[in-house]
This record gives C-alpha cells, structure tokens and sequence, in this order.
C-alpha cells in the first residue's frame, strides 16, 4: 500500500461525548469529522466497531461481522422517526467523563427496543424495503449472529460453552424450534444491525466527502464467546464438546514475567486453506466496506504465534507455532486486490515477519513512547523508514504526559534531550516531533492532542475492569486547538492538498 504523506487523530466512537452514556454514530460524530476536517488532519482511526462483550473490549467482541449497537444514535432515530422525543425523557443522567458501561448498556437496549417497536408499526415501505435486502445481503453472517445472541440472550448472557447440549452442539430441530418461537427476538437483533450499518455508512461518506479516510482495526483472533466460533467450530481448535484445546497468548517478557494469557481460541489454518479462506475473505472485505485502510492487529501471529493449552492458568509454558504466512496473503491479494493494510508489527518480532511485511509493501508501527532507552532505538523518529505509520502511543499505551510522569529518570532525561524541552509541554513537544518525522503517517491519540494524564488512558492491557472508559469533553474541540494542529500540518506538510506539491518539489532533486 502506497501511503501518501498525511495525520490523523486516534479516537475511538465510544469516547465521543453526547447525553446518552457514551458516545454514538450522531451530531457529536459529524462534529468530530468537521474538525479533523478543519484541522487538516486527513484520517480518522478507530478501534473494532463490534459488539462488545465481557470486559467491554473492542478486541473481544460477539461477532467479527457485526457492528456495536451501542453506538446507535438515538437523535438519528428521532430523525427517522423510530424514536420520539417522550421516548428519552426517562434517560439517566450520566457521567460526562467516563462509561458506566452497565448502566449505559441497559439504557441502550431499552431505547432500541422501543425503535423496534416504532419499525413494527411503521408504514414507511422505504424503511421496511431497506431492512429487508439488508437482511438478505448480510445474512452470510448475520443470520447465525441473530440467532447466538437471542439464544445467549435466552440462557442469561452465559458464554454459548455454557449452553444446553443441543444448541452448543447445532442440533438442527431445536435450532429450528428455537428460531421459530424468537422470531421476534431475532429479527430485533437483525434490525439493530440494520440501524448501525444505516449510520455508521452514512457518516462513513460524510467522512470522505471532507476527504478524510478512516482507518479501522482487525483483531487477528476472534472471541471464543462469539457467532463465529459457535457457528464455525470447524475453523477452530476445539474438542469434541466445542471448547478450545489450545489458546492465543504471547510469551513472558519484561514487562509481563508470565506472559499474556489472552485466551482467544486459536484458528485451524489448514481447515481455512481447504476453503480458500472464505471467511477471513469475508471478514476482510466486510471491513473494507466500513472503512479505508486496516490496521491489522498482531501482525506476527500470520508468521508465527504462540500457543498455549488451555488448562494452563498463565502463558508461560507455551510454544511459537508456524502461521499461514505468504499463502494467506497470496490470496487475499489474489481476491481483494491492492492491501490497504497496516501491519501492527509490534512486540516480539522476528526476521520472518519482517520478511511477510515487506513482500507485501505493508508499512508497520511507531510508538514514539518506547524509544526513550538509547539514540539507536527505533521507535525514535529519526530512525523511521518513510513507510510506516507513527504514533506517539496507542490505545494500549499510557498517555504521553501520564508515561512521562512515572517514566523512569533516565528515560525522561534522554526524552528532554531528544525533544530539547524542558518536559513542561510533553504531550505536544512528542507529537510535534512525529508530524516532524518522515514516516508516511504520524497519528496521535486525542487524549495527547488534550495534553491528559494518566486518568484519560484508554487501556491497561491484562488488566481486568477500568477499561475503554474514556470520553472526551464536549469543550475539548475549539479554535485553539483546531490553529495548533493545522499549524503541526502546514509545518511538515501533512495537508493532504499539499502532498502532491510536495513531492513535485522533492523530485527536483
């Protein structure tokens, strides 16, 4: 993928501010995308839309297909009328600051109950025509993530391993009964899938109509609780009862002595390659419909990845497996053409995956955060090959003033040195050195643009609770802030309308 010099801003839709517990696909999106637009920034990168589940992680959902019904506007619904006013005035007031995810989500399913009970009595045959070839088209995933979250639904939420026998096992005559007596219910889910892909396309084009492109993410395992293993067992490592005999993780290192026991089952690669990989096909492409450019998460899991049996409590006994490698990639290439991917090629990384990413012209990560050991580290920007993708952080990493502040001393000294700053500006001084570096993109979390600590971070990865619950103030966009990163643009030439002068002028010499 051939990157044309530009920026961007990292926020998930969840951080948005709005009345309704956390952010949604509404008025405070369409704000969002005006001042990226404003501030000449040229990308929008988000994390997994799907539906969350336990933990409320983006990268732990209940479907790879589906989208997160949370993040429906109820003010669009208004707009369409499957929602009027009397229908919020019972809404919670909620913190401004953080997601009350237990409390947000009840709401959510009440106010979404009541859209689907406004679409069943509406007579609007444009709105009932769209539902219907919605359903048709998607139905290759969304009939069997329907049908798993109404019988998750009937069983009080348990994981589908928890299940009676004959819907964990697929019994096709209880399936059939089930189906019959919760149409109602699943035909609901359906709709909510049809109210987030109603929204999420249409603020998707608005975003391109301001040439702005949204990079998404691609989880490179799915949850064991989810439609996709429960509906493709055969894809899976899973015994003979349907549960996973062997697990995804990522050996001890320094920072984890026991590893990172994530838990996710693990794909059968040879029982994909027998099907062409249809379904990884299906879900690349389906996410290419929702947005421009992917990122793909844990990168070196398509060379190698580490696995671990499943009865062991921590990560540590385990072993590096061999992934699909060029052949997968050979053929996603071979059916979706041109890759617009980037590889999160971070962590343990060995020549082999270098190797995968550079036969295919992907450019990697940068987080400027973990170059503060020594000059030749390089993750500093001026060690940065032109095609990757820098960041001062990520969704995973502390925010760059919440690092600085518990760094250790001698990080945070070759940090001033490297910035020549005093350490007072942190957040901005790291970001302006990455829009000053010669990486294709420079991306920065919102929460760096807003100069926040440690209390904005977005994820403590292995830590259980606390997470994802950011959002951002609806007073944090104004003209100071939108001068400043139009200033960072105009400074490194990161305005996507002055990429082409740019390099006209660098091919002189």
């Amino acid at each position: 993928m051939a990157l044309i010099r530009s920026s961007g801003i990292l926020l998930h839709p969840t951080s948005l501010p709005g009345p309704d517990g956390i952010g949604d696909l509404g008025p405070e999106a369409y704000r969002w995308i005006d001042f990226i637009a404003q501030a000449d920034c040229s990308l929008w990168q988000v994390l997994p839309l799907g539906p969350t589940g336990y933990g409320d992680s983006p990268y732990q959902c209940f479907s790879a297909f589906a989208g997160n019904p949370n993040l429906i506007s109820p003010a669009l619904l208004i707009e369409d009328g499957l929602l009027t006013l009397k229908d919020l005035e019972d809404r919670p007031i909620f913190n401004d600051e953080k997601i009350d995810f237990g409390r947000t989500i009840e709401w959510k399913k009440t106010i979404l109950a009541r859209a689907y009970r406004h679409f069943k009595n509406s007579t609007n045959s444009l709105l009932i025509s769209s539902f219907q070839a919605f359903s048709a088209q998607q139905s290759f995933w969304l009939d069997d993530y329907s049908l798993f979250m109404a019988i998750k639904e009937s069983q009080g939420g348990v994981s589908w391993s928890n299940w009676p026998e004959a819907l964990r096992m697929h019994d096709e005559d209880q399936l059939k009964k089930f189906l019959k007596s919760n149409f109602e219910y699943i035909e609901s889910q359906k709709f909510y899938q049809f109210l987030f892909f109603k929204q999420w396309s249409a603020l998707h084009q608005y975003a391109n109509g301001h040439d702005i492109k949204i990079v998404g993410d691609i989880p490179i395992f799915v949850s064991f609780d989810s439609s996709d293993t429960w509906a493709n067992p055969d894809l899976f490592y899973l015994d003979e009862e349907r549960r996973p005999t062997v697990v995804a993780g990522v050996p001890p290192d320094y920072f984890s002595p026991t590893g990172q026991l994530w838990g996710n089952p693990l794909y059968r690669w040879d029982a994909h390659a027998k099907t062409h990989y249809k379904w990884w096909i299906s879900r690349i492409k389906s996410t290419l419909e929702q947005v421009d450019i992917v990122r793909l998460d844990h990168f070196r899991g398509f060379a190698g990845y580490w696995e671990v049996q499943a009865d062991k409590p921590t990560a540590e006994e385990g072993k590096w497996v061999k992934g699909p490698g060029e052949i997968f990639f050979d053929v996603i290439k071979n059916e979706l053409g041109d890759l617009p991917i980037i590889a999160e090629d971070l962590g343990e990384i060995t020549r082999d995956v270098v190797a995968l990413r550079e036969k295919y012209n992907l450019p990697g990560m940068k987080i400027m955060q973990f170059g503060f050991d020594t000059p030749i580290n390089p993750f500093l920007p001026h060690n940065y090959p032109v095609n990757c993708v820098a960041y001062t952080g990520s969704h995973d990493n502390d925010t760059v003033r919440g690092w600085y502040e518990t760094a250790p001393d001698v990080e945070k000294d070759l940090c001033r040195r490297y910035l020549a700053c005093s350490g007072e500006n942190i957040s901005w001084d790291m970001i302006r050195s990455v829009w000053g570096s010669v990486a294709a993109y420079a991306i920065a979390p919102m929460q760096d643009f807003l100069s926040l600590g440690n209390a904005a971070r977005m994820n403590y990865p292995g830590k259980l609770g606390g997470n994802w619950e950011w959002r951002m103030p609806a007073s944090a966009i104004n003209a100071g802030l939108i001068a400043g990163i139009r200033e960072l643009n105009f400074l490194f030439s990161r305005q996507a309308h002055a990429t082409e002068k740019l390099k006209e002028k660098l091919d002189l010499y």
